[in-house]
């Protein structure tokens, strides 16, 4: 329990430095603790420093945590790739998906979204670095593809998110999340002011700091709260 609470302690220290930087409020940024492979007993403890919010990559191992914890009234992003027959226990289980990389995956989600739970925050993946082994829309396809998404009523499209490739400085990450960030506003342009979107879903433990000088509204980290993980099997 000590060592996380010095690591959550250097995280905030870090997101509080950064948002200064960037004359921002602290408030106006969302630390997600990406959970995935950690242990029910880990996220407990985590929890117990005052983060509410994780982030599942593997849905049954997500649905296991999700049961054992849900006295702690934790908020759940789904933060991994969808595979059609998983979008049901996704939209019955989480309150965020921010990997929506197709229209038919959002009308699935939308679909399946029990009418007694509020519409199911939405983020647009986005294949900023056009990368071959990633998914995402196109920079050219997101207006499109947000436009469709919103007319969904079960979905609460909010923003986009990317996983830019790596880089190796401060000045040089700063780059795709400019583009996102300049992608949203584009968008933003298109809709009335009820809809504009206000969430850039983007920044890790390597470089959250570019991603908030780059107007970041989530971070998520994992391994800088956690610890190392192991290998996924």
């Amino acid at each position: 329990m000590d060592d996380l609470v010095v690591k959550v302690a250097a995280i905030e220290s870090r997101l509080c430095a950064v948002t200064s930087a960037a004359q921002r409020d602290r408030k106006d940024v969302l630390l997600l603790a990406v959970s995935k492979t950690r242990s029910a007993e880990s996220i407990r403890l985590v929890a117990e420093t005052g983060i509410k919010s994780f982030g599942e990559n593997y849905l049954q191992e997500a649905l296991e945590k999700i049961a054992s914890l849900q006295p702690l009234d934790l908020d759940w992003h789904f933060i991994g790739p969808i595979q059609s027959n998983k979008t049901r226990q996704i939209s019955e289980n989480f309150a965020w998906v921010h990997s929506v990389d197709r229209v038919k995956i959002a009308q699935r989600l939308n679909d399946q979204r029990p009418s007694h739970l509020a519409p199911l925050n939405i983020c647009i993946q986005i294949n900023i670095d056009d990368e071959a082994t990633k998914s995402g829309f196109s920079t050219e396809q997101a207006l499109p593809a947000a436009l469709e998404i919103m007319a969904l009523p079960n979905l609460n499209l909010r923003g986009l998110m990317a996983i830019p490739a790596a880089r190796q400085n401060t000045e040089a990450q700063r780059l795709p999340f400019a583009q996102l960030r300049l992608l949203l506003k584009d968008i933003n342009r298109s809709l009335d002011n009820s809809e504009k979107l206000d969430t850039l879903s983007m920044g890790m433990s390597a470089d959250l700091e570019a991603a908030i000088l780059e107007q970041a509204t989530i971070v998520r980290v994992g391994t800088d709260i956690f610890g190392l993980r192991s290998t996924k099997q």
